[in-house]
């Protein structure tokens, strides 16, 4: 069943993370204690796993893994009750990315991020079939950081323009966002309706230090803006002004990994199930708040 909304369709990374938390400073050139965890990941995969755990409508996910892992991803994902199609790369292993996870009380993490075959997803993955059902297509920023991932995104939007499904986009990593370049990001996403940055990513792409400003000038480019501050909440803007601010739900985080996925998730979910974008971003934080709660990105496995 799809629901009354139609299916959440997600595009995007499916990824191992390797989660090493430490206490206090890392020791350059000698040993630092972690407790360390192999668990599945990747931006992608976390919106759709929260998306279906929030509920309400169908959740499907298109990725790409190598053959190391295949087996164990769709496996984890079917788990969360999300319905993979999972693309195995023959020559590249699955993505992995090592995130250090700094024990103190804010639990900030470092990224190191090997792609793998997540970037190697292509327009040759994509069959307009997949949008049979779809109420909702959701691409994860990261798929715009490689040549063959951006092709296909290309195909999908317009794919989904044909069928007049909603489009949203998650920028996904400042980093690689400073690398692509701004301008090149927006101009690729402009015809999307909703745009999901945290604030350094909506900041970097205003070049606007006040995170409210930043929000209000990109939503005159994409119909719906959603900024997610951790923290601080997420706040909305549409035609040029900031038109609600969500607070974010106190808790006491031991790893930030996957909390604005969570949120992305949820909220997209809300959405497809009906509610107005302001619910949709306060079930958003409640998402954050519990993903941060928690060791991993993803949401615990329902028996």
């Amino acid at each position: 069943m799809t629901g009354p909304g139609g299916a959440l369709l997600v595009v995007g990374d499916v990824i191992t993370d390797v989660v090493a938390r430490h206490a206090g400073p890392l020791a350059p050139g000698t040993d630092t204690a972690a407790v360390i965890r192999t668990v599945p990941g990747g931006a992608g995969a976390n919106v759709a796993c929260w998306a279906a755990r929030r509920g309400g409508c169908e959740v499907r996910l298109l990725g790409r893994v190598g053959a190391d892992a295949a087996v164990w991803h769709e496996r984890e994902l079917a788990a969360c009750g999300v319905r993979p199609r999972l693309v195995v790369d023959a020559d590249v292993p699955t993505g992995t990315v090592v995130c250090l996870v700094d024990e103190g009380a804010a639990a900030e993490r470092t990224f190191l991020t090997d792609s793998g075959a997540s970037l190697r997803l292509g327009p040759e993955d994509w069959s307009d079939a997949l949008l049979d059902g779809v109420g909702r297509l959701h691409l994860s920023g990261y798929l715009l950081f490689g040549g063959s991932s951006r092709a296909l995104v290309a195909v999908a939007l317009k794919a989904a323009q044909a069928r007049g499904v909603p489009v949203s986009v998650d920028p996904a990593s400042a980093g690689f966002l400073a690398e692509l370049g701004p301008d090149r990001f927006l101009a690729l996403v402009e015809d999307v309706d909703v745009l999901l940055p945290s604030r350094d990513e909506a900041s970097l792409l205003t070049g606007c230090p006040d995170v409210a400003e930043a929000a209000a000038r990109l939503s005159r480019r994409v119909p719906l803006v959603v900024v997610k501050q951790g923290a601080e909440g997420a706040l909305l803007a549409r035609s040029g002004e900031v038109c609600a601010r969500v607070p974010a739900v106190p808790v006491t985080p031991r790893d930030t990994t996957g909390a604005g996925d969570a949120f992305t998730g949820a909220f997209l979910a809300a959405l497809l199930a009906g509610a107005d974008p302001g619910r949709a971003a306060e079930e958003g934080c409640r998402a954050g708040a519990a993903a941060v709660e928690r060791v991993g990105a993803r949401p615990p496995v329902r028996d």
